[in-house]
C-alpha cells in the first residue's frame, strides 16, 4: 500500500493567520487535502476528489460564487485529482473505488472525472446531497459534479461495527478490511471520517470534523476567527459539531487508540501528513503539535 497526499483544491482567501494560523501578511492558505492510495489487489482508492478538472477550467456554474469568492481558489488544472493521477503514472482508469467524507462542491468535484469508480458514502449524506434543502443544501451540494448516481453504494446504521470506540462500517463492498467509513454527522448530514490501516498503523481522514489543527492539538482548543466563522456557517449542526469535535480529539490523544487523525483544510497538517508518508520527519501527530 502507498499513500499519495494530495492537495486537490488549493484556496488562498484573505485574512492571513485569521484563517489558517500561521500565514504573515493578508493571504491565508487552507488546503483540500485528499488521498490516492495504491493497492495491491484493489487498484487506486481514492479519498474525496478536490475540485475536479472541469471546476477547475471553468468555476463559473458549478461552484457556489459567494464560497469561491471568500476561499479564493487557485484554480489550476494540474491540481486536480485527475492530473495529479497522470503525473503519478497512474491511469485513471486505476481509480476503482472512491470513499466520500462527504459530498460537499470542494470535495465531491471530480467524481466525475472518475466514472469508472464505484462511490462509497453514508445513506444520510446521499439522501442529504439529493435534496438539496434550503440554501445551505444548495450552495453545498452541487449535482453537475456527481456524474453517475447510480454507481453510489451508500451504507446505514445497520451495517457498522465498532472501531476504537466509534461506530464504523467495517466492510466496504469490494474493498479490504484496511478501510473504514466513521459516521461523524455534523457538518453534513452524512458526513463521516475514513479509517485506513497503514504499514505504520491506523490514520483517520476526519474530512471537515474540524478545520484547523488548534482545534484537536492545542491545549486550549480553538480556531482562528475567520476559519472558525466559515466552520460554522456551513455546519448542519453546529452542536453536533462540537460534539463530534470532543470525541475525535480524544481518540487523536489516547495513546491506547494508535490512530493519526488530520482533516481536509489545514496546510500544517497537509505537509506534515506527506512528509510522514515519505517517511520523513517526526510522525504527523507530533508535528501537528507542535504548530499549534
Amino acid at each position: 500500500m502507498r499513500i499519495h497526499h494530495l492537495d486537490c483544491g488549493p484556496a488562498r482567501p484573505l485574512g492571513g493567520a485569521l484563517m489558517d494560523g500561521v500565514s504573515p501578511g493578508a493571504v491565508g492558505r487552507l488546503t483540500c487535502h485528499c488521498l490516492a492510495v495504491e493497492t495491491p489487489r484493489h487498484g487506486v482508492v481514492l479519498v474525496d476528489t478536490g475540485l475536479g478538472l472541469r471546476d477547475m477550467i471553468r468555476p463559473a456554474g458549478r461552484l457556489p460564487r459567494v464560497n469561491s469568492s471568500l476561499l479564493r481558489f487557485r484554480y489550476d488544472p494540474d491540481r486536480s485529482m485527475l492530473r495529479h493521477m497522470k503525473h503519478l503514472g497512474l491511469h485513471p482508469s486505476d481509480v476503482r473505488h472512491i470513499i466520500m467524507t462527504h459530498l460537499d462542491f470542494d470535495h465531491a468535484g471530480g467524481l466525475v472525472d472518475f466514472p469508472q469508480a464505484r462511490v462509497h458514502l453514508m445513506e444520510a449524506e446521499a439522501r442529504a446531497a439529493r435534496a438539496r434543502e434550503g440554501v445551505l443544501g444548495r450552495t453545498r451540494y452541487r449535482p453537475v459534479q456527481w456524474g453517475d448516481t447510480s454507481r453510489w453504494q451508500v451504507y446505514s446504521e445497520r451495517d457498522v461495527g465498532r472501531w476504537y470506540g466509534f461506530d464504523a462500517v467495517l466492510q466496504l463492498e469490494g474493498l479490504p478490511q484496511e478501510f473504514v467509513l466513521v459516521p461523524l454527522p455534523g457538518h453534513s448530514a452524512g458526513h463521516a471520517g475514513v479509517g485506513i490501516e497503514t504499514p505504520r498503523g491506523w490514520i483517520l481522514h476526519a474530512g471537515d470534523t474540524y478545520f484547523n489543527r488548534a482545534e484537536m492539538h492545542a491545549e486550549v482548543p480553538h480556531c482562528p476567527p475567520g476559519t472558525a466563522a466559515y466552520e460554522a456557517a456551513m455546519a448542519w449542526s453546529n452542536p453536533l459539531v462540537r460534539a463530534q469535535q470532543k470525541r475525535v480529539r480524544l481518540l487523536a490523544h489516547d495513546p491506547a487508540s494508535p490512530v493519526v487523525v488530520f482533516c481536509t483544510h489545514d496546510p500544517v497538517e497537509y505537509v506534515a501528513l506527506a512528509a510522514w508518508s515519505e517517511a520523513q520527519g517526526a510522525p504527523a501527530s507530533e508535528n501537528a503539535a507542535r504548530a499549534a
